[in-house]
């Protein structure tokens, strides 16, 4: 029944037809984060990855405790940040990954969610190449299916990093809604993969297209990638909370989904 939502949620926000139809898509994978109150996510799919230093001068200690990333007993997965001493930091959070467990080569890879506010929130919903452990970052590449900037409550960002064009010089656009909020409503964020291009997409709405041409360097997204949720509290990208940003902040994730698509 959840499916047959979905589908009918995509054609009234994408304008579905009888004369003009998507792709066939087949669902490969999906994590509906069904399960008890408080239980982690299912470990047959995701990891918690623990630590405090990625590089990016966030302030949190990414933990695996329940009380920072755990289902709430109607369907999603909530990553909590909270303002709190853990082992030298001042917030904990939680980031989740499918590395070892699930990793994904093309299709269409979306999630439905809904986000934190305030300054100083960084939720992100991306991928890393599974060969991340050995040839390290950017030459693995990174495709960030939605990264948000709490203190810009409306704005999604879809970006890609590799080789020559990472950090500052990534291949990124920002997609503003006009009449919504992402930390109001849940939204569902995917991008499209195929050997020769990735589309990013909110809503079913199209708004960012990157092909082998537009990167200045080595084209390293022709290989499997693992998924990433987590929600980030400072860092380069943000900057630190403010007086006025609340916790705890959560990012409430209803389902992921991968699909196979036709060519």
């Amino acid at each position: 029944m959840r499916r047959v939502i979905a589908a009918a949620l995509f054609c009234s926000i994408a304008g579905c037809s009888s004369t003009t139809e998507a792709p066939a898509r087949t669902l490969v994978w999906e994590d509906d984060f069904s399960g008890p109150a408080g239980q982690v996510a299912n470990t047959a799919n995701w990891k918690f990855d623990v630590g405090e230093d990625w590089g990016n001068a966030q302030l949190e200690y990414d933990t695996d405790r329940a009380s920072n990333a755990s289902l709430d007993g109607n369907g999603n997965l909530v990553i909590t940040a909270r303002r709190e001493p853990y082992l030298g930091r001042q917030y904990t959070s939680a980031r989740l990954i499918t590395l070892g467990k699930q990793s994904f080569k093309y299709g269409r890879i979306e999630g439905r969610m809904k986000l934190p506010r305030g300054r100083g929130m960084w939720p992100a919903f991306w991928m890393l190449g599974t060969d991340f452990p050995t040839v390290g970052w950017p030459q693995t590449g990174e495709i960030d299916i939605m990264e948000y900037r709490g203190q810009e409550p409306s704005t999604v960002i879809g970006t890609l990093h590799g080789p020559g064009y990472s950090g500052g010089a990534a291949r990124t656009k920002a997609k503003t809604l006009t009449l919504a909020r992402l930390d109001n409503d849940f939204h569902v964020y995917a991008v499209e993969w195929s050997p020769e291009k990735i589309e990013h997409y909110i809503d079913g709405e199209l708004y960012f297209t990157t092909t082998k041409a537009d990167v200045p360097g080595p084209w390293v997204f022709d290989k499997p990638f693992f998924i990433i949720l987590n929600v980030a509290v400072g860092g380069n990208f943000v900057g630190a909370p403010d007086a006025i940003t609340t916790f705890p902040q959560a990012m409430t994730v209803d389902w992921v989904r991968v699909y196979e698509v036709a060519k």
